[in-house]
């Protein structure tokens, strides 16, 4: 997803660094202290608009969640809607999530979110996905023994690059949909992200898995 430049992104942010992290790196090991309450913390890797993550919070103010973005444009709008609703269980991550284990310590995170990630179709840029088996190590490292990964896409060559990625590194899947609108136990809890909304109304199958890492 690419969004237009969005000039009073970069003021909102200033404004509100209380709610949305800009320099990630100073933050390993410490991302308890940014919420009102010490609590598992879970990631969504590229947030989009928001609408997952922030509902995602509602949901469960048990837990603590990060919505990460790369694009300014994008976090701003997430940022916007925090603003407004100040969930205390929600923090903001401006940052890129190649290199994770830069951002979070070991054993950090409880859970991820992978949401209709770019594709990258083309075969020289399979190491730009998100479940190449370089992220796949980023992602161990900062999840806790008992985390998990979460994937969906529209996308069936990436799903099918995900099954296998993810099953060539040795992770074990828990939950499995090849079209989790249709599969009434898995779709009862799910949550929509607006391009799932979208797409699935034009008759897109979506794809999904949940899966961990064998200790």
């Amino acid at each position: 997803m690419r969004l237009r430049n969005k000039p009073w992104a970069k003021d909102l942010i200033n404004e509100n660094l209380d709610l949305i992290a800009i320099q990630p790196e100073n933050m390993q090991g410490k991302w308890q202290t940014r919420f009102a309450k010490e609590q598992p913390i879970f990631i969504e890797v590229g947030s989009g608009k928001g609408r997952f993550i922030t509902e995602l919070a509602k949901q469960n103010p048990q837990n603590n969640y990060i919505a990460m973005e790369v694009q300014e444009g994008a976090i701003a709008l997430i940022l916007k809607k925090q603003v407004e609703l100040k969930l205390p269980n929600l923090q903001l991550l401006l940052a890129n999530g190649k290199d994770l284990s830069e951002l979070f310590a070991e054993n950090e995170v409880s859970g991820i979110y992978l949401n209709f990630s770019d594709p990258w179709p083309k075969t020289r840029h399979e190491k730009r996905r998100l479940t190449y088996k370089s992220f796949l190590k980023e992602y161990q490292y900062i999840l806790k023994d008992d985390g998990y990964l979460q994937f969906k896409t529209d996308n069936q060559g990436l799903f099918e690059f995900s099954l296998i990625s993810m099953n060539n590194y040795g992770m074990k899947f828990d939950e499995l949909s090849l079209n989790l609108h249709e599969d009434e136990a898995l779709n009862q809890n799910n949550i929509e992200t607006e391009y799932e909304e979208k797409f699935s109304k034009k008759g897109f199958r979506i794809n999904y898995l949940k899966a961990h890492f064998e200790n």
